[in-house]
């Protein structure tokens, strides 16, 4: 009975009188509630589970079928993947994809850096000037695809602009050269707001001090960049570069709504041939090989990118 009694309340003297104060323990939860808490939980979990992971799973199993998307199907090993690296077309997709992918990364980290750092701090107008560089990033990238397609249309404003200076009329989206890199400039444009805003956060970080300091030393506005700035924004600059990359590979809005691959396969990516095998054409099994080697090749230059950036920072340390 005392021992409970002790355990229930905590017995103090005050220095210099007699008075006892009893102070009750809290009570820890019970299992019942933490339980509950889960439960709360459980419906998004299972969600996440069947949408994301099971369906995940089930695209690798297909991917070594010939399933047509409707009734039985035949186990056909690596034959989808074979015919995919023999087939031309599907090699010409992987080169635009990776060309898409990395001009996208370049280019935006580029331009979504110059962005932070002239709307950082010092303009009274910074504010309203963010506002419009990021509002491309809040509209449908179909919607803009269809708003760039005019724009570059052979009577579009562009052209316009050019007949206006003089200059001959050009097949922006009809060229085989030209259009990959008019499906480049929609992507960087409406993209730049979003970098701008992940290396915004990392420039809020670096001190003013040392920037000052700096000045003082006699460094210039590059060297300052270079020395002070750019090191301390690393950790923004990993997660623009990473999430550029996986968004560029997986391109697909953009390009079906300016050339829908054209012309001649000019534009063809990835994802388009998996939208186009696997609901074009019924070839599910075919699709899903193509999903698989897409997916591979995102983890693939993500991991690589991750590993770069641990390595270049423990040399430096």
């Amino acid at each position: 009975m005392a021992t409970q009694l002790m355990t229930e309340t905590e017995a103090v003297t005050t220095a210099g009188s007699g008075r006892r104060i009893s102070r009750r323990t809290p009570r820890t939860r019970s299992y019942h509630v933490r339980l509950g808490s889960l439960w709360w939980a459980l419906p998004a979990l299972v969600l996440m589970l069947l949408v994301i992971y099971v369906s995940t799973v089930a695209g690798g199993f297909f991917a070594f079928t010939n399933w047509t998307g409707i009734g039985s199907f035949d186990f056909v090993g690596i034959q989808n993947f074979v015919k995919i690296f023999q087939t031309p077309e599907l090699i010409g997709s992987l080169w635009n994809t990776l060309f898409l992918a990395f001009g996208f990364v370049v280019f935006t980290n580029i331009f979504g850096l110059l962005f932070a750092l002239a709307l950082n701090r010092g303009l009274k107008s910074r504010y309203l000037l963010r506002t419009l560089v990021f509002l491309p990033v809040v509209v449908s990238p179909i919607a803009v695809a269809y708003i760039w397609k005019f724009i570059f249309d052979y009577n579009g404003p562009l052209n316009q602009f050019l007949a206006g200076l003089g200059m001959p009329k050009v097949n922006w989206l009809a060229s085989p050269t030209l259009a990959i890199w008019c499906v480049l400039v929609v992507m960087v444009w409406q993209n730049i707001g979003f970098v701008m805003v992940i290396y915004l956060a990392g420039l809020a970080t670096v001190p003013v001090e040392l920037e000052e300091a700096g000045a003082l030393d006699g460094a210039g506005a590059f060297r300052r960049f270079r020395y002070v700035v750019l090191p301390m924004i690393r950790p923004s600059v990993v997660i623009a570069t990473t999430l550029t990359l996986v968004q560029g590979l997986r391109v697909f809005d953009q390009v079906m709504a300016l050339t829908g691959g054209g012309p001649a396969g000019a534009t063809q990516t990835l994802a388009l041939e998996v939208y186009e095998q696997a609901f074009t054409y019924q070839q599910f099994g075919f699709g899903a090989a193509l999903a698989l080697v897409l997916s591979l090749l995102i983890l693939f230059f993500s991991v690589v990118q991750q590993w770069a950036t641990r390595e270049r920072s423990a040399v430096e340390v």
